[in-house]
């Protein structure tokens, strides 16, 4: 069971269990953590992006990807394309198990929170202000910025002035904290397809109680977003760096 697929099928599932698990602990009535803020979300989700990384690697996966976005622009940049639907599947089965088990979790406190769309919101993300373009540009961006960067993090130029190596899942898991406080206000910074879409399918499918609707209205924008993101920042790296 030691293989990229299972590597990355792992590692999404830490990060949604203990990303989805901090929107929940702030989010849900009776939780310890409840109303702790937008601080405890963003480092929460750098800690689980750091914890998926770690977990992703060390069951098979040295990319460490945990993101069809990322997936994907690796492609662009590489032009090897074989697997990645493959791999799509990973992240994506690997996000829904992570939710799951979030959900059983927090098994007593979904009956003790009136508020459906703030269940929702536990499991994926929607737009402060609704506004279509706004809200898929915030995801272009957010996802763009995250390639950018993390091909930045592991460029010779840097690798060769530091020990990137070691350091690099906590750099990326800084990364995205980053992203989070400064970029995330908007729409909940998903710049992630399978961290949106498979916690939304698990919702959609889990008998929550009072759980409302999925709003698939605004599905596709969490998912579209970030892979365009992902290739714009992987087209700029490739035609700016031959590495």
């Amino acid at each position: 069971m030691h293989s990229v697929w299972f590597g990355e099928f792992m590692g999404t599932l830490v990060l949604v269990l203990l990303g989805n698990g901090v929107n929940a602990g702030v989010t849900l009535r009776k939780s310890y953590a409840a109303d702790s803020g937008w601080i405890v979300v963003a480092t929460g989700w750098a800690l689980a992006v750091l914890c998926g990384v770690l977990v992703a690697q060390g069951f098979g996966s040295p990319g460490a990807a945990l993101n069809p976005a990322i997936t994907l622009a690796s492609a662009v940049r590489t032009g090897k394309f074989d697997g990645v639907l493959w791999i799509w599947l990973a992240q994506l089965l690997g996000a829904m198990c992570g939710a799951t088990l979030m959900t059983l979790h927090y098994a007593p406190h979904w009956s003790k929170t009136p508020d459906a769309a703030a269940k929702l919101g536990v499991f994926c993300t929607g737009p402060a202000v609704r506004s279509p373009l706004a809200n898929l540009f915030s995801e272009v961006l957010g996802t763009a910025l995250l390639v950018l960067v993390a091909g930045a993090i592991f460029s010779p130029g840097v690798a060769e002035h530091g020990p990137v190596a070691g350091l690099g899942p906590l750099l990326v898991g800084s990364l995205v904290w980053g992203i989070g406080l400064s970029l995330g206000g908007t729409t909940g910074y998903a710049i992630n397809p399978a961290r949106d879409l498979g916690p939304r399918l698990t919702h959609f499918l889990l008998p929550i109680p009072g759980k409302g609707g999925s709003n698939w209205r605004y599905a596709p924008i969490p998912v579209i977003g970030p892979l365009l993101g992902g290739v714009l920042a992987a087209l700029l790296l490739r035609a700016t760096h031959p590495w």
